[in-house]
């Protein structure tokens, strides 16, 4: 066998994460005991694979050596007869396939990191580190708050699962509609998380799929709850554009972006469920947020967009969804109709000092109005970013517009 370096088994874990707790946390019914039965099935990892070369089945290989990892941390606890019996039907040896996995483990685990109990910010912190694998710097550096309180935000939140007795279960169908905004405000959250990587990645196309993947799972449990299928769309809808999104290390505006790279199968998916749902006429954020993805997907080249729709859409979005975000994406549109000078009286109303889509949006605006402030603009996006492809192209606009 080829011998796994290190960087190799990093790899795996990482993809392989999220499924690796979501079965030990509902075997074991801890998310202490899961997280560090996976990470010291990756210490495993690192120690026997530059040795023995990656088992046939890396993905097998760490499910059970940390499945066996959590029975050994049982057993020294308990020290228990029947945990003994329950250690010796579960485990199989390493190379062999994993223990059995129920097919919604992941989606016990959105459902648990949920819980209306929880804070709201802990829900998510919890959610992206459990689901999406990301690292607790990883999180803080997301949310700009230091990596001690990330840590100690996380650790509440399970701390308040286990004092709470928060079950690792899909919630009972009375329960089910209180509990699906949240859920799907979190879903897609580790998509963004995916789509819009921190760090030195400027995608992470796993915790894209990984999103998709539980996005499916929520519409099949709840197939009647439109804005579950509009979720689905909005995420089908973007990912699609992912293989254009990205050139030379930079970023590539929508309209400048190859479309012959965009996936015509996943377009094809998220155009059928709009116009579903646009039948069905129950509008929702996540709907229409979809259908705006529709009509820039719909146009062959950037000069076919049917930007008189797209401002309707984002008419629509503000009373269902009346955010400082959505107004900004609105001027957008407002800026192809009406030119840049309406939209900059429109962006020059909105609190979003120091995010950087509103610096890159008003310098957009200001460049195509020939102000020379425009570079100060590009540059203080530039500095705020953190994606490593929006910060590479924001950095080469500022310098070339000075």
């Amino acid at each position: 066998m080829i011998a796994a370096p290190a960087e190799a088994v990093e790899a795996v874990f990482r993809e392989e994460y999220h499924r690796i707790v979501a079965a030990l946390a509902r075997r074991f019914g801890s998310l202490d005991v899961a997280e560090e039965a996976a990470a010291e099935a990756l210490v495993k990892a690192l120690a026997v694979w530059p040795e023995t070369g990656t088992p046939p089945n890396p993905a097998g290989w760490l499910t059970t050596t940390a499945h066996r990892g959590a029975i050994d941390r049982r057993r020294r606890a308990k020290r228990g007869a029947e945990l003994h019996a329950e250690a010796a039907a579960a485990c199989s040896e390493p190379d062999g396939e994993p223990p059995p996995v129920v097919a919604d483990d992941q989606l016990r685990l959105v459902f648990t990191c949920c819980h209306p109990a929880l804070a709201p910010d802990a829900r998510v912190a919890l959610s992206l580190r459990l689901l999406g694998g990301l690292t607790v710097a990883e999180i803080a550096s997301a949310y700009l708050v230091p990596e001690r309180t990330m840590a100690q935000r996380i650790t509440r939140a399970k701390r308040k699962i286990t004092q709470a007795r928060i079950p690792y279960r899909v919630p009972d169908v009375d329960e089910l509609p209180d509990r699906v905004a949240d859920v799907a405000g979190v879903v897609y959250l580790v998509f963004n998380a995916g789509y819009l990587a921190a760090g030195d990645r400027a995608v992470r196309v796993d915790l894209c799929e990984q999103a998709i993947r539980l996005g499916r799972l929520l519409v099949a449990l709840l197939p009647d709850e439109p804005e579950l299928r509009g979720l689905l769309a909005l995420m089908l809808l973007t990912h699609a554009r992912r293989a254009a999104r990205v050139s030379s290390g930079e970023v590539v505006p929508l309209p400048q972006q190859d479309r012959t790279l965009w996936d015509a199968g996943q377009i094809a998916e998220g155009h059928a469920l709009v116009r579903v749902l646009l039948a069905e006429n129950r509008p929702g954020r996540y709907q229409i947020e979809a259908a705006i993805g529709a009509v820039h997907t719909d146009a062959a080249c950037a000069e076919d967009t049917g930007w008189d729709q797209v401002l309707e859409l984002y008419d629509q979005l503000w009373l269902v969804h009346p955010t400082p975000v959505v107004a900004l994406n609105r001027a957008v549109a407002v800026a192809e109709l009406r030119g840049p000078e309406a939209a900059l009286a429109i962006v020059d109303g909105i609190e979003l000092t120091g995010y950087e889509v509103y610096h890159a949006v008003r310098g957009e605006l200001l460049f195509r109005l020939g102000d020379s402030a425009a570079a100060d603009e590009f540059a203080r996006a530039a500095a705020l970013a953190r994606n490593p492809a929006e910060r590479a192209y924001l950095a080469r606009r500022a310098a070339r517009e000075r």
